[in-house]
């Protein structure tokens, strides 16, 4: 299986540039992560705290003018986990799968990361990228 590689996503850009061309460059990077993880309607509402599903459906078709600082925050910790995941495992199937398995690591104590990330929101994504940048021998 070919590998995804960086390069796969879109480009994150930089602060300076539109903020409908972050919008709609943030989200769709969310919305291919979501597929690659296979998360569900409920799980990506969570992971972008949002509460409306009307809300996701718009914004993966046309995303909105802008986001707020909390969706960028959250979509930015879980590009991180990506990229880290990315490294730190060269199966691909196990990368986009880690998410989802029990973790026996003292910092999960059994927990799925998916779930520490429902459950503690923005705090908790970011949590899970500290952790593997840890793992890692990256910055936290």
């Amino acid at each position: 299986m070919p590998h995804r590689g960086a390069q796969s996503l879109p480009d994150v850009p930089q602060p300076d540039r539109d903020p409908g061309r972050v919008a709609a460059a943030l989200l769709k990077a969310f919305f291919r992560i979501a597929g690659l993880w296979q998360l569900g309607e409920a799980e990506q509402l969570a992971l972008l705290g949002l509460e409306s599903r009307t809300t996701l459906y718009r914004w993966r078709k046309d995303p909105p003018p802008r986001l707020d600082r909390d969706k960028r925050d959250r979509i930015g910790n879980l590009l991180g986990i990506y990229k880290s995941l990315q490294i730190l495992f060269p199966d691909l199937e196990a990368a986009d799968a880690w998410v989802r398995w029990p973790n026996q690591a003292p910092f999960f104590h059994g927990e799925r990361a998916l779930d520490r990330m429902i459950r503690n929101g923005l705090v908790g994504l970011h949590e899970v990228r500290q952790y593997l940048n840890a793992e890692r021998g990256g910055w936290a």
